[in-house]
């Protein structure tokens, strides 16, 4: 069984990646090129939106 995937651009850097179709809201995926990480905010189907991932906090995990 082969996933589907779509293409997505860097936020930072404009080089595109895949993004597997079944991630989800939530997930984190990094640039290949300039290793900034992109979080899923929203995904429908027809398109998945990226946002820049969030820096982890002092606090997380406590």
């Amino acid at each position: 069984m082969t996933l589907a995937t779509t293409v997505a651009s860097c936020l930072v850097c404009d080089t595109e990646f895949e993004v597997r179709e079944d991630w989800e809201k939530g997930e984190i995926t990094e640039c290949g090129a300039c290793g900034q990480e992109h979080e899923v905010v929203e995904k429908s189907a027809t398109a998945i939106r990226l946002d820049l991932a969030p820096e982890v906090e002092e606090d997380w995990g406590e």
